[in-house]
């Protein structure tokens, strides 16, 4: 009998994890016979400074029925409501962007367009995260929950949170998980490669020890160890349009009794900015910045005087922003940070990981010897389009009044990207609509219209008369927005006021173990 498929992963953090648990539950789906063997080494550390997930994980944790509450106690996870972005606009400005999508909720009339309560708002001047259900828990601290008189947690909502955590958790978490998956200790010491094809065929581990394979994953991080190192992939760089390059991470420390944040908070800094990400025990943050207008030691300084305390920095973190032209080469598919890295902005990474994992299970997973060269051009010309469009989304965040500093000067003259530019000329004329983003991802959950305009609002970016004239096109539409908009506003309030404090419900769950 023919031997089992090899899958290799090459890396045991989040994105190794992800792609051993997507591989081997598909692989059973689909009554493949194959294996899935990760290749970890326990010497190479990892730096656990915080990082941030989208909705999107959630989903996948349903679709493998994983549970959330044991997610919080084995991760030291904390809700993500939303992110905060401070001093981004002007300096002194902040706005919210909260990740849940009232029109999910909302039954609109015949004919209506898509985000038509995003359009009422700006149109009459409301603040948009007003008629979220997270908007008021953000602004409280509190987690989408209300507890019962029985002891009980009940959702307050139907709408998907994210999560902060320690990515070197998640990993450990993921892989307790994983059933069916061989696990080698060992680091790679060489590739071997087929003469003809070019195509891997093992790796030399600096055990002694040779493990062949059929398909290899690339979840290696920055070290890009098969996927270009090996084989060579070229590198799309966005550095000309997202001008940070460097990271200073850094913990601050939860004091006891202190309120849990619900939100990633990005607060704009004099070259670049700096996140805070909380987990149970303490945020995890980093300032980063262009080293063009900083020093290390300028930047250091620079954050202990918005704190107002000294830090310990963590590490010196050097990245190429952009993403690989070819992130599915021969038989080597690269996903998480050795396919691409944007500044950690909008989540996009961990995002971008669960999106193109499911799509490739999905849509392109079969035995190695039957993938063909089709399906690798239409991978990648997918994932090139979805993170050009992460590339695009942050790269509007740099649309901003500041101009008190040589790094947003060069910003503003400088570092806007074309399509940008021509979105942001589009919007003015019209405001922005579901139907302006063509869907690509075979449904999977992309950066549309939901993402887009708590920040273009935030940021002044869209016309309060252009989105008056388009409700005045229809007066009963109009009508029944606002009344909607003032229905969601009261509800969602009155639920905030019920909903258990983020520092109780991580406290309760604990307890619940």
């Amino acid at each position: 009998m023919p031997e089992p498929a090899r899958f290799i992963v090459v890396g045991g953090g989040t994105a190794g994890w992800l792609a051993a648990f997507v591989l081997q539950d598909k692989i059973r789906r689909l009554k493949l016979d194959a294996r899935v063997v990760v290749v970890e080494s326990s010497k190479i550390p990892t730096v656990g400074v915080g990082e941030g997930s989208t909705a999107a994980l959630r989903v996948l944790m349903q679709y493998f029925n994983l549970n959330e509450f044991e997610f919080f106690r084995e991760t030291g996870a904390t809700f993500k409501l939303g992110i905060r972005h401070k001093d981004w606009r002007r300096k002194g400005f902040t706005y919210d962007g909260p990740i849940d999508d009232p029109h999910q909720v909302v039954k609109a009339p015949d004919g209506a367009p898509s985000d038509y309560l995003n359009v009422f708002c700006v149109a009459a001047g409301r603040k948009l995260q007003d008629m979220h259900l997270f908007g008021p828990l953000l602004e409280q601290k509190k987690a989408p929950y209300a507890l019962k008189e029985d002891g009980g947690l009940v959702p307050l909502g139907p709408f998907h949170h994210a999560f902060h955590f320690d990515q070197a958790l998640v990993g450990r978490f993921l892989k307790s998980k994983s059933r069916g998956v061989h696990v080698v200790d060992a680091a790679i010491d060489g590739v071997m490669r087929d003469g003809e094809s070019g195509h891997i065929t093992a790796l030399k581990l600096d055990t002694g020890e040779t493990l062949e394979g059929d398909f290899f994953v690339d979840a290696s991080g920055f070290r890009k160890r098969l996927i270009v190192k090996e084989l060579n992939a070229p590198w799309i760089s966005y550095a000309k349009e997202l001008p940070v390059n460097r990271a200073l991470p850094f913990w601050i420390d939860i004091k006891p009794g202190e309120e849990i944040a619900n939100y990633t908070l990005a607060w704009a800094q004099e070259a670049g900015w700096m996140w805070q990400i909380p987990t149970q025990t303490r945020y995890g943050c980093g300032y980063v910045y262009s080293d063009e207008f900083k020093t290390p030691e300028e930047a250091k300084l620079e954050i202990e005087r918005a704190l107002g305390h000294e830090i310990d920095v963590r590490d010196d973190i050097r990245f190429q922003i952009g993403r690989l032209e070819t992130p599915w080469l021969g038989n080597c598919l690269a996903v998480g940070l050795a396919s691409s890295f944007l500044e950690p902005l909008e989540a996009t990474s961990i995002h971008g990981t669960v999106v193109q994992l499911m799509l490739f299970a999905e849509r392109y997973l079969k035995h190695p010897d039957r993938m063909n060269n089709d399906d690798r051009a239409d991978y990648n010309r997918r994932i090139g389009r979805q993170v050009d469009d992460f590339r695009t989304f942050i790269n509007t965040h740099y649309v901003t009044q500041r101009d008190d500093t040589p790094f947003w000067r060069n910003v503003r003259a400088e570092r806007l990207h074309s399509e940008t530019r021509e979105r942001l000329a589009r919007w003015k004329k019209e405001m922005p609509r579901r139907e302006h983003f063509p869907t690509f991802l075979d449904g999977l959950p992309h950066v549309e219209t939901q993402l887009h305009y708590p920040v273009l609002d935030g940021l002044g970016l869209l016309d309060p008369a252009v989105a008056r004239a388009e409700m005045a096109k229809d007066p009963a539409l109009r009508a029944f927005a606002r009344d909607t908009v003032d229905s969601l506003v009261k509800e969602y309030r009155w639920a905030a006021d019920r909903a258990i404090g983020h520092a109780a419900f991580l406290e309760h769950v604990r307890r619940m173990a």
